[in-house]
C-alpha cells in the first residue's frame, strides 16, 4: 500500500464569522477533515478479528461448492406424476464429506444426508420423514418438483464475487463467511495508535497520595479503554502539569508514538489552558465551541503532523464529546466509516423544560417498562452517573418541554461501540 496522506494543518478550520457551531454542523466539520492516516498489512483469518478491511473481498470458492441436500432423505432423477412412486435402492450413500462416486441409474435411488454432495444421476431429494422404507426399496407420494430439497452450488454465494467491503470491521460471523469463500488471508489496516494525555495541576493519579485540593485523573484509563473497545491501540501518554514547556514536551513525545491524540482539560481560553496556548502558539489552533450540554470547547488541531483533539476536562464532557465526536473522525482515520449512532425511539419516564441553544445529552437508562428515566443531576463532574446510566438520551437544539410518555430519542451506549 502507498504512504497514507498526511492531514493538513488547516483541515479543523471552520467558515469564517463561525462562533457557536450546532452539533450537526460540527459532525460534517470533522467528517470533511477526516482522512485515513493508518497502513495496511496482510493477517490470517484467525488473527484478522476486529481489524479493519483494507480492500474490498472476493470470494475464492463458491458457497456452497457443489450441489448438496438440504436435508436427510433419499435422492434420484424425479418424473412428475400424479401417483405414487415405488424405487429400488442403489448399494451405498452419499453423506457429508463421503460422496457417492458412481451415478445413480434412472428409475433408482440413492440414501442422502444432509450437506452431501449431490450425486450424477440425481435431481431432486425427498425427504425421510415423507418416504416409507421396505427393505431396499422406498414409497413416497406424488407431487414432488424437481429439485426439492437441493441446495445449488453457489447459492450463497459464487466464486470472484465481491463478499466484503472495504473499511468494514471484521466480525466473528465475517470470519465464517471468508473460511467458507475459501479466503484464508485478508488486508488490513495496522491499528490507529490512540495517545490519550491529561492535563492539569490538580491531577493526581490512583495509588499516589493526594491532597485536598486535588483529584484523582479518572478521564484518562475511561478513554484509554474506549479506545480499546474501539478496536485501536491505546498509547498512555500519561499526565502533563499547568506548566507551557511541559505541555510542549508532552506533545512533542505524543506525536512520535502516536497517529492521534486525545487531551483532556486545558481546551479553552483559560489561564492555564495549555492544549490550547500550545495549539495556538504553533498556529495549528481550531477552538470549536459546539452548541452541546455537556461539553462545549474541542480544540483541534496539528502537531508536528498529527492530529490533536482536545476535549473537555470534566469526565461527563469528555466521555459525551468522544462517543460524539471522537469516534467517527478515529474510524475514518483508521480506515473504516464514519459511524453514526442509531436511536431507539421509547417513551420518556421523567420531565424537563429545555430551554433553546445547546443540543443536550442526558445520562439515562432504560427501566423495566421499556421506558427511559434520566439521571437525577446533570452535573458534568458527576461521573458516577455514566456508570449508572446505559445510554445517552438527546434533546435536540430548540426548546421542548418533555413530559412523561413523550418519545425521545435514546442511544444505548452499545451505539456508540461500548
Amino acid at each position: 500500500m502507498s504512504e497514507t496522506p498526511k492531514l493538513s494543518n488547516d483541515c479543523f478550520a471552520l467558515p469564517e464569522g463561525v462562533s457557536w457551531t450546532p452539533v450537526d454542523e460540527a459532525l460534517e466539520n470533522l467528517r470533511g477533515s477526516a482522512r485515513q492516516v493508518t497502513q495496511s498489512e496482510t493477517l490470517g483469518v484467525l488473527q484478522a478479528g476486529g481489524r479493519i478491511l483494507a480492500e474490498n473481498v472476493t470470494a475464492r470458492r463458491a458457497n456452497p461448492p457443489y450441489e448438496n441436500s438440504a436435508m436427510d432423505g433419499y435422492g434420484f432423477a424425479n418424473i412428475e406424476t400424479d401417483g405414487e412412486r415405488v424405487l429400488p435402492l442403489v448399494d451405498g450413500r452419499s453423506a457429508a464429506g463421503a460422496p457417492y462416486l458412481e451415478t445413480v441409474p434412472a428409475g433408482m435411488a440413492i440414501r442422502i444426508l444432509t450437506g452431501a454432495k449431490i450425486p450424477a444421476g440425481v435431481d431432486t431429494v425427498v425427504m425421510q420423514e415423507d418416504v416409507a422404507l421396505d427393505g431396499d426399496r422406498i414409497r413416497f407420494g406424488a407431487g414432488l418438483k424437481t429439485g426439492a430439497n437441493i441446495r445449488p452450488l453457489g447459492e450463497d454465494v459464487t466464486a470472484g464475487q465481491d463478499i466484503l467491503p472495504a473499511g468494514r470491521v471484521l466480525q466473528p460471523q465475517d470470519l465464517g463467511l471468508l473460511a467458507a469463500a475459501g479466503v484464508d488471508r485478508v488486508r488490513v489496516c495496522k491499528p490507529l495508535r490512540v495517545g490519550v494525555l491529561s492535563t492539569g495541576d490538580e491531577l493526581r493519579q490512583v495509588g499516589e497520595q493526594a491532597e485536598p485540593h486535588q483529584i484523582y485523573d479518572s478521564n484518562r484509563p475511561m478513554l484509554l479503554e474506549l479506545v480499546r473497545r474501539w478496536g485501536m491501540e491505546p498509547v498512555d501518554l500519561g499526565h502533563a502539569g499547568d506548566d507551557a514547556e511541559v505541555v510542549h514536551d508532552a506533545l512533542d513525545r505524543a506525536a512520535e508514538t502516536a497517529d492521534v491524540v486525545l487531551t483532556t482539560g486545558g481546551a479553552s481560553a483559560g489561564d492555564e489552558d495549555h492544549i490550547s496556548a500550545a495549539l495556538r502558539k504553533a498556529g495549528v489552533l481550531n477552538l470549536w465551541r459546539v452548541a452541546i450540554k455537556p461539553g462545549r470547547p474541542l480544540a483541534l488541531g496539528m502537531w508536528n503532523g498529527v492530529p490533536v483533539f482536545g476535549l473537555p476536562g470534566n469526565p461527563v464532557a469528555a466521555l459525551t464529546c468522544a462517543l460524539l465526536f471522537a469516534r467517527p473522525y478515529l474510524s475514518v482515520l483508521a480506515g473504516g466509516a464514519w459511524l453514526t449512532p442509531r436511536p431507539l425511539i421509547l417513551p420518556a419516564a421523567f420531565s424537563k423544560n429545555k430551554k433553546a441553544g445547546r443540543r443536550e445529552y442526558l445520562r439515562a437508562r432504560l427501566n423495566d417498562a421499556g421506558s427511559v428515566e434520566v439521571y437525577h443531576s446533570e452535573g458534568s463532574g458527576r461521573i458516577s452517573g455514566l456508570s449508572w446510566a446505559d445510554g445517552l438520551v438527546e434533546l435536540e437544539d430548540g426548546a421542548r418541554q418533555v413530559s412523561e410518555g413523550d418519545p425521545v430519542r435514546f442511544y444505548p451506549y452499545s451505539a456508540f461501540g461500548i
